[in-house]
């Protein structure tokens, strides 16, 4: 599974940090930050969800009041 986060559409309500602690906050951006990600293309960041962390990854995309994240699964279809 994977997560791809658009930091550009972020608007630093950072409630996806309250679901999952890859997502960090960086108050002077007004951004929130994926931590351990790769820069897929601009303000795109990706990174592989640990399997213990499916869940949280699902409810930080879910939480975004403007769809910043998405999830993927291992064949490339988008659960969330």
């Amino acid at each position: 599974m994977r997560i791809e986060y658009d930091r550009d559409t972020c608007i630093g309500m950072f409630q996806c940090v309250a679901e999952w602690d890859a997502f960090e906050r960086d108050t002077d951006a007004g951004k929130a930050v994926l931590a351990d990600s790769e820069e897929a293309e601009e303000d795109i960041f990706v990174r592989e969800v640990p399997e213990d962390a499916e869940m949280d990854a699902k409810f930080a995309a879910r939480a975004c009041p403007v769809d910043a994240i998405e999830v993927y699964d291992d064949d490339g279809e988008q659960i969330v």
